[in-house]
């Protein structure tokens, strides 16, 4: 029996000292072990002794394992175990043993008598058992875990070549060391009242040592939570979470953690802030420089707000809509290129950038204007018209936006309607060839007023030859 004590220890020991306790979460065991019977230490008919110095007397047998001990040095029981709830459990028992000592009395000189002959003399015992575990009284020693037992059976004893067999009832004590999750070392003793009127002082106590084995707990993804109370229940996971994973192990369980691969800090819901400005990882388009917040993390080093890498001139402030450089002003006018409507020729502010037709320039048109001379009583050009005709349209040329208006005038030879439509045609012919030379027809209107507006006599050559003209005047 010592050597089996030993063996049950040895075992116990090669699983560690993490211990927890047959509850909801494994409801089921299974305890093997090894039982010893005492007659001697439970007195006659159900008494522990005839006299108080029997009594201490058998008492002191209870642990007289040498000579009062039935037990054989191997597995001789076994129990099935029902956690019930509420600290209680239900457990049916086998148990088997060699009855070679039957003394409960004692002679004048204290030795033992065997009234009976029961060498080799085999037991068989089956009892239906209530525990109550004392350590759901207090908390933090799951691994301790004390209990009272009451319990009922049937038990057979050969005795004198005979089978006896009856009743049994008692109670007793048991305590359980569980050095696992699911390992515990038993020790047990209940004294049982033996009610087989064929069998007298056959009351005894029955120790047991054994390992029980704990199990039915379901733990399907095997993290050490059971399923009833793991929040993950498919996936290993951490206690702390109940049963839910930390992969990337930053503290922050991977359902709340928005970069469940990469640790990270609570502050960033569980992502990383590499370069430290601020701004998390994922959202950070320049993750390894410090930038600012309110540009995706990116830096914007001549504060136009306009990150760097979407800068075309990332040293000198700019507007977006430049691309983040300033604009030009290429003709030197001080007015911007994106205002100026004349960007290649200096203008003024007022002209958007364009020079402005003074009166002197408008004289100078008209000095040309002059010069264009026309086939008799037609509209068509003569030669010499061309020089003056190339000289006005570069001079418009040079003011883009500026407007003019084409008067065409006749003397007064013929009559006056005719007069009226030679000066329409020929001032249209005037405007036509601009238009066709590159001036915008908005810029340019025509207009006939025949022999109305002399500017000298009509009655000498030279006058009517200076009332045929070509008028230019600048649009208001």
């Amino acid at each position: 029996m010592k050597q089996f004590g030993k063996l049950l220890v040895a075992c116990a020991l090669i699983f560690g000292v993490s211990a927890n306790a047959q509850t909801e979460d494994n409801p089921w065991a299974i305890t093997v072990g090894g039982n010893a019977i005492n007659f001697l230490a439970a007195g006659n008919d159900g008494q522990v002794g005839n006299s108080g110095y029997e009594e201490a007397k058998m008492f002191t047998e209870f642990f007289n394992v040498e000579d009062q001990w039935n037990y054989v040095p191997a597995v001789s029981q076994l129990t099935v175990a029902r956690y019930m709830g509420s600290g209680v459990s239900l457990d049916l028992t086998g148990t088997f043993n060699k009855l070679t000592q039957y003394g409960n009395h004692s002679d004048e000189n204290d030795n033992p008598i065997s009234p009976n002959d029961l060498d080799d003399g085999n037991y068989f015992g089956l009892d239906l058992g209530v525990n109550y575990h004392l350590n759901t009284l207090w908390s933090g020693l799951n691994w301790l875990d004390p209990y009272v037992r009451a319990n009922g059976g049937y038990n057979w004893m050969e005795i004198n070549d005979s089978t006896e067999r009856g009743l049994v009832a008692g109670g007793g004590l048991g305590i359980n060391f569980w050095v696992a999750d699911n390992i515990a070392i038993k020790a047990q003793s209940v004294y049982k009242n033996n009610f087989a009127e064929e069998l007298e002082n056959g009351n005894y106590f029955q120790n047991t040592l054994g390992l029980t084995f704990a199990f039915g707990g379901s733990d399907v993804d095997g993290d050490g939570i059971y399923d009833k109370y793991d929040a993950c229940p498919e996936v290993p996971g951490l206690e702390e979470f109940k049963g839910c994973p930390d992969t990337d192990g930053d503290g922050i369980e991977d359902s709340k953690d928005a970069c469940p691969e990469v640790p990270g800090t609570a502050e960033f819901n569980g992502c990383a802030d590499t370069d430290g400005d601020g701004v998390a990882d994922p959202n950070d388009e320049c993750v390894d420089t410090p930038g600012l917040k309110e540009l995706a993390g990116c830096p914007d080093a001549d504060a136009d707000g306009i990150a760097d890498h979407k800068d075309g001139c990332p040293q000198e402030a700019g507007p977006a809509a430049n691309n983040g450089c300033p604009w030009p002003d290429t003709d030197g006018d001080s007015v911007l290129d994106k205002d100026d409507q004349c960007v290649d020729v200096p203008g003024t502010v007022a002209n958007n950038g364009c020079p402005e037709a003074t009166e002197e320039v408008v004289k100078k048109l008209n000095d040309y204007a002059k010069t264009i001379l026309f086939d008799s009583g037609k509209s068509t050009f003569k030669e010499q018209a061309y020089v003056a005709l190339n000289a006005m349209n570069a001079i418009f040329k040079e003011y883009p936006t500026a407007k003019f208006d084409l008067g065409g005038h006749t003397d007064s030879y013929g009559s006056a309607k005719s007069n009226q439509l030679l000066s329409e045609r020929r001032v249209n012919a005037v405007r036509d060839w601009f238009v066709a030379n590159g001036i915008a027809a908005d810029r340019l209107t025509a207009t006939g007023y025949g022999e109305t507006m002399p500017i000298d006599t009509n009655k000498t050559r030279a006058g009517r030859a200076n009332n045929r003209r070509v008028e230019v005047k600048l649009a208001k």
